[in-house]
C-alpha cells in the first residue's frame, strides 16, 4: 500500500537569512514582458491575457535577499510518498517542492536533483533554488512561496489509500490553493490534483505553471509543430518545431542563449511533455486539458548560461533544463478566475520509454502510443473526476505548518474553505498587529522601536487603516497600501503626516525618498535617503554617532533588556534594515554625484555587510565615481560574489565595461541574451 512518512534530508545549504524589512515600493523588475511590436501579431485570446492585470508590485510579499553563498550541512524535514513502484520526496518548508521522483523497478531518478540548496534571485521576490518539481502560482515568474513553508497533512486518497495535501494562501492575488499528491498501488505515475479558489466577490487574475527540472542531455518532446519563442531580449515570436534557425531546438544543448519555448499544442490534442535521454528513457508529464500550456526552458551553451548553471549548484554537476505545464499558452499571460469560482485539474508524472530519434511526427506518434499504453488519457480524466470527490475532504494528521496569512483572511471574512482549513492556531507574530487592527480598530506601534513589519495592501485592510487612529505606524502602513493601489499623492500625504509625530523617522523618510525618485526628484530623494540613514544609525546601538538606541546594533544582536532569543532576532532584523537602506541610499546618492555622502553611508555599514558581494560591487561603483578606477578594478581582481544578482541583471558587466576594454572575466559573466552588456 501507499505510505507517507517523515524523513530528514541533509543538504549543503546556504541559510535564507532574514527578509528585507523595507516594503518593495519600486515597480516590479519583471523579465517576462514583451516588446510592444510583437503584440499585434498575437492570437486574440493570448493578446487579451498578456494585457490582463500584469503584476505591478510585489506587495504585500517581502523581498527575500538575506541569503549568502556559504553552504553548510543543514537538515530539512521531508515527506516521502511511496508505493511499490515510485518514491516521491517533498519539502514542505520550501514551497512543497518535489525534490526527487525515483522509479524503483528501473533504479532511475526521473528528475534533476540538485545536490545543494543554493538560494538565488529568480523568484518574484528573490530567493529561489533549482531542481525538482515546483508549483508556481501568483504571477509571471517563480512563485514568492519558493522558499516558504506550506501546510501539509494526510488526506484520504481516491483509491482508499493516503494522499498528501499541500495548501497555502497566495498573497499576491489573495487566493487559496491546494496540491494533492498520491500514488495508487501498483502505479508508475504520481497523481497530482491542483485547485485554485477565488472566494472574492470579484474576478481575480490567476496563474499557474508546474515547473519540472530534468537533466539537459535529453530530447524534449511535446505534441506541437510550432512554439512561441521568448528570450531575454523580450521578443516573442512564433517559430517552427523542432528545427529553427538551422538547429533542432528540442535538444537543449543546441541553443546558445537562455530562452523559453512555449509549445502551441493544438486544441483536442492530449496535453503532455517528455524529456528522454539517448537511450529513450526519461520522464513524461501529462494532464487534463485545463492545464493547456507546455514549455521548454533552456539555459543555453553560452558563457552566461553555463555560469548560471554553476551558480545554482556546485562544480561538476550536470546541467539541467526545465519542462513545464501551465494554465495559458505562455507565462506572459494571466487567466481570469471569476468571482466565487475555482479552477482545478489533474497532472501525472512518471517514466516513459520511447525512441527519441528520428522524424519529428514519427517520434511524437511513438511516444504518444507508449504513453497511452502506460497511462491512457481516459484514465487520467477518470482519475480527475474521482479526485474531485475528495478535494473537500478534511485533512487528518497535520504534517507541516505554513503561514498564518490564510487564517487571518478567514478570521476577517468568515470564509468556509472545505479541505483547506486555515486554523487560528497558525496565526503568529506577523499577523498579530493586523488582528489588533481588525478587532480593536488600531494598529500598535512596533515593539522596542523595531523596524515596521510587513504591510497588508488589499482594499479591506486599506479601508480599516483609513479609519484607524492616525498614529505614525498607521500612517506608514496606510501610505504603503495607497501607493500599491496607485494613489501616490495620498500615499505621500500619509507618510508626511506620520513623519510629523514619528520618533523613528527613517521608515517614513525612506518611503518618501522612493516616491521622490519615482517622480524624478533625485536631489530631494538623495537628501531624504541620507537623513533616513542617519536616523536609522541613531536608532541602533553602536551607530556611527555612538548614541544609545533602543534596539540592537546592526550585526551585534545586542538589544538592551530583550530576552536572548528576541535579541538575536532583533539584531538580525536591524542588520537587514541597515543593509537594505544603506544600499538604496548609496545608489541614490551616487545617482546625483554626491560621492562624499555615499562614502559616509558606506563607512557606517557594519563590516560584515560591507564584505557581502552586493556591497563589494557597490564599493567598486563608489570608487569609480570617485575617480579611483584602478582601485575599483582591484575590487574585481580580489573577487566577489553577488549572492542576490537578479536573473537577467547586467549591472556587473556594465560597471566592468566602464573600467576598461578587457573582456568580462568568466566568473562575472551572467549575460543571458545576445549582445548583453
Amino acid at each position: 500500500m501507499t505510505t507517507i512518512r517523515r524523513e530528514v534530508l541533509t543538504l549543503p545549504a546556504a541559510p535564507l537569512g532574514p527578509d528585507n524589512p523595507l516594503p518593495p515600493l519600486r515597480p516590479l523588475d519583471e523579465a517576462h514582458r514583451i516588446d510592444a511590436r510583437d503584440r499585434a501579431a498575437l492570437p486574440r485570446e493570448m493578446a487579451r491575457q498578456v494585457g490582463y492585470a500584469p503584476l505591478r508590485s510585489l506587495l504585500p510579499a517581502p523581498v527575500r535577499d538575506g541569503y549568502g553563498r556559504v553552504r553548510e550541512p543543514r537538515e530539512f524535514d521531508a515527506l516521502v510518498l511511496e508505493n511499490d513502484r515510485l518514491r516521491a520526496t517533498v519539502l514542505p518548508a520550501l514551497g512543497g517542492r518535489v525534490t526527487s521522483l525515483f522509479h524503483k523497478p528501473t533504479d532511475r531518478e526521473l528528475l534533476y536533483v540538485n545536490p545543494v540548496l543554493q538560494p538565488a534571485n529568480f523568484a518574484l521576490n528573490g530567493a529561489w533554488f533549482s531542481g525538482g518539481i515546483e508549483w508556481n502560482i501568483g504571477a509571471t515568474g517563480h512563485t514568492t512561496l519558493s522558499c516558504s513553508p506550506v501546510h501539509a497533512a494526510r488526506v484520504p486518497a481516491p483509491d482508499g489509500g493516503e494522499m498528501l495535501r499541500l495548501w497555502e494562501w497566495e498573497r499576491l492575488r489573495d487566493l487559496p490553493f491546494q496540491v494533492d499528491l498520491w500514488l495508487p498501488e501498483g502505479s508508475d505515475f504520481l497523481r497530482v490534483g491542483v485547485r485554485i479558489r477565488n472566494p472574492h466577490e470579484r474576478p481575480v487574475p490567476t496563474y499557474w505553471w508546474s515547473n519540472i527540472a530534468v537533466p539537459e542531455d535529453r530530447r524534449v518532446l511535446a505534441p506541437a509543430d510550432e512554439a512561441w519563442l521568448f528570450g531575454y531580449e523580450r521578443r516573442l515570436r512564433r517559430v517552427p518545431v523542432p528545427s529553427y534557425d538551422g538547429a533542432d531546438r528540442t535538444y537543449p544543448r543546441n541553443s546558445a542563449y537562455a530562452a523559453d519555448w512555449f509549445y502551441e499544442v493544438p486544441d483536442g490534442r492530449r496535453r503532455w511533455i517528455a524529456a528522454l535521454d539517448a537511450d529513450g528513457h526519461g520522464l513524461v508529464q501529462t494532464s487534463t486539458d485545463v492545464l493547456r500550456g507546455r514549455k521548454l526552458f533552456v539555459w543555453g551553451t553560452g558563457p552566461g548560461g553555463r555560469r548560471w548553471q554553476e551558480w545554482l549548484t556546485e562544480p561538476g554537476t550536470g546541467g539541467y533544463c526545465e519542462i513545464q505545464a501551465g494554465l495559458a499558452r505562455t507565462q506572459l499571460e494571466h487567466v481570469k478566475l471569476e468571482a466565487e469560482s475555482e479552477v482545478s485539474w489533474l497532472e501525472a508524472y512518471g517514466p516513459l520509454d520511447a525512441d527519441p530519434e528520428g522524424e519529428w511526427h514519427g517520434v511524437l506518434r511513438g511516444a504518444e502510443d507508449r504513453l497511452e499504453a502506460a497511462l491512457p488519457r481516459a484514465e487520467v480524466d477518470a482519475a480527475y473526476g474521482e479526485w474531485l470527490r475528495h478535494a473537500d475532504a478534511e485533512p487528518g494528521e497535520r504534517l507541516a505548518a505554513g503561514s498564518g496569512w490564510g487564517a487571518l483572511e478567514v478570521v476577517r471574512t468568515g470564509w468556509k474553505l472545505p479541505g483547506t482549513p486555515f486554523d487560528e492556531a497558525t496565526l503568529g507574530d506577523e499577523q498579530r498587529p493586523w488582528l489588533h487592527l481588525l478587532h480593536a480598530g488600531s494598529l500598535p506601534e512596533p515593539d522596542h522601536h523595531a523596524p515596521p513589519g510587513g504591510t497588508l495592501v488589499a482594499r479591506p485592510w486599506r479601508d480599516m487603516l483609513e479609519t484607524a487612529a492616525a498614529t505614525p505606524a498607521a500612517e506608514y502602513h496606510l501610505g504603503v497600501a495607497q501607493w500599491h493601489e496607485g494613489d501616490r499623492a495620498q500615499a505621500v500625504r500619509s507618510w508626511e503626516r506620520g513623519l510629523d509625530r514619528a520618533t523613528a523617522r527613517w521608515p517614513l523618510l525612506r518611503c518618501l525618498a522612493v516616491a521622490d525618485r519615482e517622480d524624478g526628484h533625485d536631489e530631494r530623494a538623495a537628501d531624504r535617503y541620507a537623513e533616513a540613514f542617519d536616523d536609522l544609525c541613531a536608532r541602533a546601538r553602536g551607530g556611527a554617532d555612538g548614541s544609545s538606541g533602543t534596539a540592537g546594533a546592526p550585526g551585534t544582536g545586542e538589544a538592551g533588556d530583550l530576552p536572548e532569543a528576541a535579541a538575536v532576532a532583533d539584531g538580525a532584523t536591524w542588520t537587514a534594515a541597515t543593509a537594505a537602506l544603506g544600499g538604496e541610499a548609496i545608489g541614490a546618492l551616487l545617482a546625483v554625484g554626491r560621492t562624499a555622502d555615499a562614502r559616509s553611508v558606506w563607512e557606517r555599514l557594519p563590516p560584515a555587510v560591507r564584505a557581502r558581494g552586493r556591497f563589494r560591487l557597490a564599493e567598486a561603483a563608489l570608487l569609480a565615481a570617485e575617480g579611483r578606477r584602478e582601485r575599483a578594478r582591484a575590487v574585481f581582481d580580489e573577487g566577489f560574489e553577488v549572492a542576490d544578482l537578479r536573473e537577467g541583471d547586467e549591472v556587473i558587466g556594465r560597471l566592468w565595461a566602464a573600467l576598461g576594454d578587457e573582456p568580462l572575466p568568466a566568473r562575472y559573466d551572467f549575460r543571458m541574451r545576445p549582445g548583453g552588456d
